[in-house]
């Protein structure tokens, strides 16, 4: 699996692009999909410590979420990769040597610091290396890397189901431990975000980052002139979150608003059950052996990573809201077909019960990946100003992982509670709002610099 968020460059037509190497919490809970069936033998876990185990990550992450985007505006983004990579590799390791439930907590807790730091750093720093022609395009490679991290973590579970009770999942989880050194090196070869060097009034190499990654001189020319009159504008320190909180402008109160409601709904509509809990939602279709069931995840980490090209590709061509909007609706129409499927299989499963389920859950996460998964970090970098880029993507990535706490920590009770198919309608429910959320509150973004966006929710 890939545990950490980086990036390298790709030097095409003289010119150098941004691309994104990563993948976070959503793979790290696809490896605990298939590792916690053999942990609960293992270490004779509880369904509740399961559930605690899977979902606190996401709570524990809430302090360094908050804290990144300090970090990043005084260490810097690529400084902040490092710092994110030591604290991976150290909670990986901590996970693959871990005996007991307080331990395995305390492994979590440590990754945490990591996930939390990568997640609001890459999506602020693809947004400000790219250039507005193809910024949707980079900045939804954050969400292939993520995507690929997840169908790895997959292929993983299955490749190493097969090794004795004890060994198996400590493997798993061990593989994380290289990635994050080599990446850290990595990250040092990577250029500084422009408007954090202007930032710091480092203007020359600012200028010289965005020559290296503008389509042309010009345009190079006019995106630092735009980065001079932002940060000529912008509050630093306190002043940052009491422009965000004490006396937000009405402009800056709606982009907020839109931030934490769109990060909001996009776990809201279940991503993370499925992705945490294919296993158990594939037993439920009637895949009794667990080989087959690990096997059928791979199908689901396979059609995910393909399926997020179509957002990568199209973004910058039809647009954020035509993508968000149909991913929305195919969400909903998917759970909504995963949950009759499953009330027509209560009690008895048969072969077509079982394709359907497993051909619902293939058409949910297409449709996740289409729009909502990659979409919702790019719209959400783009509308910030960039004197709150840091702190407002904090804030809706804190945002993010308090919903997919909820998720991620109540499936199992609540299908025990409503049935799983109770599960897929109400998350259905949820995705039916964030289209309408996408259609009355967001305005295209497309094609416009990130310093001209904010007229639009000035209006």
């Amino acid at each position: 699996r890939i545990v950490v968020r980086t990036c390298f460059i790709v030097v095409r037509d003289n010119s150098i692009r941004p691309c994104f190497f990563c993948s976070l919490p959503p793979a790290d809970l696809a490896l605990m999909s298939g590792a916690e069936l053999f942990m609960r033998d293992d270490l004779g876990l509880t369904d509740e410590q399961v559930e605690v185990l899977s979902g606190s990550m996401n709570m524990f992450m809430l302090a360094s979420i908050l804290a990144a985007g300090w970090a990043a505006d005084a260490v810097g983004r690529r400084g902040t990769v490092v710092l994110a990579n030591a604290f991976l590799m150290a909670g990986a390791l901590a996970m693959s040597l871990g005996g007991s439930f307080a331990s395995l907590m305390a492994a979590r807790f440590v990754t945490s610091v990591g996930v939390g730091l990568a997640v609001v750093v890459a999506p602020v720093y693809a947004a400000a290396v790219a250039p507005a022609s193809s910024r949707g395009l980079l900045s939804s490679l954050v969400d292939v890397f993520i995507t690929a991290g997840i169908l790895l973590s997959y292929v993983s579970n299955y490749a190493l189901a097969g090794l004795p009770l004890r060994l198996g999942w400590r493997v798993m989880f061990a593989l994380g431990v290289p990635p994050p050194l080599l990446l850290a090196a990595g990250a040092l070869a990577m250029p500084e975000s422009p408007r954090w060097l202007a930032m710091r009034g480092r203007d020359e190499e600012a200028r010289a980052v965005l020559v290296r990654t503008s389509d042309t001189p010009a345009e190079a020319h006019d995106r630092l002139g735009e980065i001079r009159r932002a940060v000529a504008a912008q509050v630093g320190g306190a002043g940052v979150w009491m422009e965000l909180f004490v006396r937000p402008s009405p402009m800056v109160r709606r982009i907020l608003t839109n931030v934490l409601v769109l990060y909001s709904f996009q776990q809201a509509s279940g991503i993370d059950a499925i992705v945490l809990y294919t296993p158990l939602v594939l037993k439920k279709a009637g895949i009794s052996s667990t080989s087959a069931v690990l096997a059928a995840t791979v199908a689901v980490g396979l059609v995910k990573t393909l399926s997020i090209f179509v957002a990568t590709f199209l973004s910058d061509r039809l647009g954020r809201r035509p993508l968000l909007i149909a991913s929305a609706a195919g969400i909903a129409a998917t759970l909504t077909s995963l949950g009759i499927t499953l009330c027509f299989g209560a009690g008895q499963t048969t072969p077509a019960v079982t394709a359907a389920c497993v051909a619902s859950v293939l058409a949910f996460v297409t449709a996740f990946s289409i729009g909502l998964g990659p979409l919702a970090p790019t719209y959400s970098a783009e509308i910030l100003p960039l004197q709150l880029r840091a702190q407002g993507m904090s804030l809706g990535i804190a945002a993010n992982r308090v919903t997919c706490s909820i998720i991620s920590m109540t499936f199992i009770s609540l299908a025990n509670s409503i049935t799983m198919a109770g599960c897929f309608f109400l998350y259905a429910s949820t995705a039916v709002a964030a289209g309408v959320f996408v259609y009355v509150r967001l305005p295209e973004t497309k094609g416009r610099s990130l310093e001209d966006i904010g007229v639009l929710f000035a209006k």
